[in-house]
C-alpha cells in the first residue's frame, strides 16, 4: 500500500517538481495539493493523507498554525506532518515540534533524503535534519528551566527503564542504537519508545524530544566557546 501524501506549498512550480518526486516513486502517491494553510487543514482532512508535506510560510494560515489544526484534530491523528522550508533556524524548529511535527527538513535536502523522510514519518518515527538538532538544543539551552505542561513530575507515570530509553531517543538514537546501548533486542527498544509515548501521550519521537528537554530529563551541554 502506498503512503499518501499531501503537498503544502504556497509556490505552484514547487509543489510540481515534489509531486513529479513523489509520484516516480513506487511506495509513495501525492494525494493532494494546498497552496494555503487553510487549504493544508481541509485538503488532510478530505484526503485522510498519511504525510503532509507543509511549509511554513504560507497565506491565510502560516504552516505552523496548519500543523497544530492537523494535530489537534482527532480525526487527523493517524496523519504526520513534515516540515519542509528554507527557513532553517531555531525559533522555526523548536515550534514546528510545539505544534506537532514529526520532522523537520531544509529543502536543501537531496531528493532520495526527502524521499526516505516521508517513509520514515508515515512508519511513525520522528525526523529532523542534524541542523535541525542542533538548533533544537541550542533553543533548550537558551531557557534551560523546564517549560509549562512538561514538568518533571510528568515523568513519574515512566519507569526507570523507560526514561532511560526516553533520554536516548532524545540523544537522537534509533531502535536499533538504543537496543545496542542496553543490550536488548530492537522489538524490546521499539516496545519500550512505545510505552513511553502513550504513557506521555505523544505522537511520535519527535514529541518525546520536546518532552525529554521540557522536563530536564535531558540537558544539553553547552556548545563550546
Amino acid at each position: 500500500m502506498s503512503v499518501r501524501v499531501l503537498l503544502a506549498d504556497d509556490q505552484t512550480l514547487i509543489r510540481a517538481g515534489f509531486r513529479a518526486l513523489i509520484d516516480s516513486a513506487p511506495d509513495l502517491l501525492v494525494v493532494g495539493e494546498a497552496a494555503t494553510g487553510r487549504e493544508a487543514v481541509e485538503r488532510a482532512r478530505a484526503t485522510r493523507a498519511d504525510v503532509v508535506l507543509m511549509d511554513i510560510r504560507m497565506p491565510d494560515l502560516d504552516g505552523l498554525a496548519a500543523t497544530r489544526e492537523i494535530t489537534a484534530d482527532e480525526d487527523l491523528a493517524g496523519v504526520k506532518v513534515l516540515i519542509l522550508t528554507t527557513f532553517e533556524v531555531d525559533e522555526y524548529v523548536f515550534e514546528a515540534l510545539r505544534a506537532g511535527a514529526s520532522g523537520f527538513l531544509g529543502k536543501g535536502v537531496e531528493p532520495v533524503e526527502l524521499l526516505d523522510a516521508i517513509r520514515t514519518v508515515a512508519g511513525g518515527e520522528a525526523l529532523l535534519s542534524p541542523k535541525a538538532t542542533r538548533g533544537l538544543i541550542t533553543r533548550f539551552l537558551a531557557q534551560p528551566e523546564p517549560r509549562p505542561g512538561a514538568t518533571p513530575e510528568r515523568l513519574r507515570v515512566l519507569t526507570e527503564r523507560e526514561r532511560e530509553v526516553v533520554a536516548l531517543v532524545a540523544a537522537g538514537l534509533s531502535n536499533e542504537q538504543i537496543a545496542q546501548r542496553l543490550v536488548v533486542s530492537p522489538l524490546t527498544a521499539k516496545t519500550h519508545v512505545n510505552r513511553a509515548m502513550a504513557k506521555l501521550d505523544a505522537r511520535d519521537r519527535a514529541q518525546l524530544v520536546v518532552i525529554a528537554y521540557q522536563s530536564g530529563l535531558v540537558r544539553a551541554d553547552p556548545p563550546p566557546r
